[in-house]
């Protein structure tokens, strides 16, 4: 039989250093996140990157951020970066418990933006990097729903035709004061 081919994986996980792990060469990060690390808000949809409910956000050292597809990208790809999961968005407690959720997520549940929730976690995601990006260059009124679209476009959902999620964005979007007027 042969012996499984493993190597060290290190990387931050929602302002948490992980690791060395020793993991196999060909472990996809989603299974790394999920039975190595107990992170189970990412979901896999369709095991090809297509859904993207699997979307974890991938910090860069310049401060901007982007998704990243984890049911396809290997967990070592991620060996020496920052990455945050749906985990890690809300404001935790001393004992672990949630205690207020961040803008978009309070958005996404004021406008009730999920039925059965299992796209979410890649919608709050990529709602993030829109989100921070927005922080450093807002967008035209006349530019803010295509600039959703832009950003959120990609997500498949099968339960709420999309409005909830637009809605949810904008709404934090608007709150936030990423808009710019004229």
């Amino acid at each position: 039989m042969a012996e499984l081919s493993t190597r060290p994986l290190r990387l931050t996980i929602n302002g948490q250093a992980v690791g060395p792990v020793e993991i196999p060469d060909d472990l996809m990060m989603i299974d790394f996140l999920h039975e190595y690390q107990g992170l189970t808000g990412s979901r896999l949809g369709c095991g090809q990157g297509i859904c993207r409910a699997c979307v974890v956000i991938l910090d860069h050292d310049d401060g901007t951020s982007e998704e990243m597809r984890i049911c396809i990208t290997g967990a070592h790809f991620f060996h020496g970066k920052r990455i945050r999961t749906i985990e890690g968005h809300a404001e935790h407690g001393d004992d672990g418990d949630v205690v207020a959720l961040n803008p978009i997520q309070r958005k996404f549940v004021d406008h009730f933006a999920f039925q059965c929730s299992y796209c979410a976690p890649g919608f709050v995601n990529a709602a993030t990097v829109l989100v921070e990006r927005l922080e450093r260059e807002p967008v035209a009124r006349a530019d803010l729903e295509a600039t959703i679209d832009q950003a959120l476009g990609h997500h498949i959902c099968r339960c709420t035709g999309y409005v909830r999620y637009y809605q949810a964005a904008k709404a934090a979007i608007e709150e936030l004061g990423l808009v710019k007027e004229g």
